[in-house]
């Protein structure tokens, strides 16, 4: 019986802020996306979303079939799905210590070879663009010598490694993208 009153008492304490609030006036906002001025503002200096406003989940303004015809593959992704997935093919060796789909981010563990195992590799993967183009992919290696203390230090890699890496993934961007049937 006690939960009946205090459910009763609720709705009329609810019921009772309701009536109270009705005769509130309701203010519009002084700005409006509609106002011209915004408008005119916006198209001059542009919007921090750009031109094709948010994409999420591969639905935004322009849609996905739009972004897929420009090479992006879909996906919701905000790089190219095609270099995204030949990235994470490429580095399936070495484990993944982050990898951002919307910043195209992929960031790799360190990975001692056992063919040397006083040095190890680290590799970051930057996806720049959602088109499937050269210039879209950067890879960046980091490399370590073990010392004679049991410490690592900091050595040069060979910039080629770098440049075999995304030679390696635009090829298989593209093989992924022909058996797509695109």
């Amino acid at each position: 019986m006690s939960r009946f009153v205090i459910a009763v008492c609720a709705l009329l304490v609810g019921g009772g802020l309701l009536v109270g609030c009705s005769g509130v006036p309701i203010e519009q906002p002084e700005w409006s996306p509609y106002d011209p001025k915004d408008q005119a503002r916006r198209q001059r200096y542009g919007t921090i979303t750009g031109t094709d406003g948010i994409t999420l989940f591969g639905m935004g303004r322009r849609g996905t079939e739009q972004a897929a015809s420009n090479g992006g593959g879909g996906g919701g992704i905000g790089v190219n799905a095609y270099l995204w997935r030949a990235s994470l093919e490429t580095l399936d060796f070495i484990p993944l210590a982050s990898a951002d789909p919307f910043g195209g981010l992929i960031v790799t563990d360190w990975y001692q070879p056992a063919e040397a195992p006083d040095e190890r590799f680290k590799i970051q993967v930057l996806i720049r663009d959602v088109a499937l183009r050269a210039d879209a992919v950067r890879v960046s290696v980091l490399r370590q010598r073990r010392d004679p203390k049991g410490g690592w230090l900091d050595v040069p890699a060979d910039p080629r490694v770098a440049t075999e890496l995304e030679d390696k993934i635009l090829t298989r961007a593209r093989q992924i993208r022909i058996a797509a049937g695109n």
